[in-house]
């Protein structure tokens, strides 16, 4: 990938978890109905939620996704057996939430009461905001490749978890996150974008 495009894609991404015991741990304490454990749980791994319902949805319904996401995360905490990785895991009820929800709201059809805050935002044509231009494009590249970009780029999981979450094989996961490289790429230069 451009240097530059991942620079901007993981640019308010924070450092990698631990992928210690610490996890595993604190999984057992969510099992065994530790409520501080699943305290901790949620402000450890919220923020990544978050950011990847932001960019699969959108700002304003990203805190009630990550609320639900959680919510279903607490109440099937048994059912994880220590198969796969906790946050792949994680990721996967995430990702079938927010789809779950885009799903829906397809079919109602509701047109928004506010206009999109990024487009209606003047443009300083001295400034360019490149994280604002990059949710931008990055909103408008199809959702099954978005999906695979953020996990990728954003979250940095490797090609076998993401494999995994989306139940696809790792070289659907290449190809497809080439193509979204490629259409996200092509998105920022229309906007504006110069590597």
């Amino acid at each position: 990938m451009d240097t530059n495009l991942k620079q901007l894609a993981t640019s308010n991404s924070p450092a990698k978890d631990e992928r210690s015991g610490s996890v595993q741990t604190l999984v057992a304490d969510c099992q065994a109905g530790n409520r501080d454990a699943l305290r901790r749980m949620f402000e450890q791994f919220s923020p990544k939620i978050y950011r990847l319902t932001v960019r699969m949805a959108d700002e304003q319904e990203a805190p009630d996704l990550t609320q639900q996401v959680f919510l279903q995360v607490f109440t099937k905490i048994d059912q994880f057996a220590g198969k796969s990785q906790f946050e792949t895991w994680l990721y996967r009820i995430a990702i079938n939430t927010v789809l779950q929800h885009r799903r829906k709201a397809s079919r109602q059809r509701l047109v928004p009461l506010v206009n999109d805050p990024i487009g209606d935002r003047p443009q300083n044509p001295d400034r360019i905001d490149y994280q604002e231009l990059l949710d931008q494009a990055l909103h408008q590249v199809d959702a099954d490749l978005r999906i695979i970009f953020v996990l990728r780029e954003v979250e940095e999981l490797p090609y076998r978890a993401i494999a995994s979450v989306l139940d696809i094989s790792e070289g659907t996961v290449a190809s497809r996150l080439n193509r979204a490289r490629r259409e996200l790429k092509d998105r920022l230069e229309v906007l504006g974008w110069q590597p």
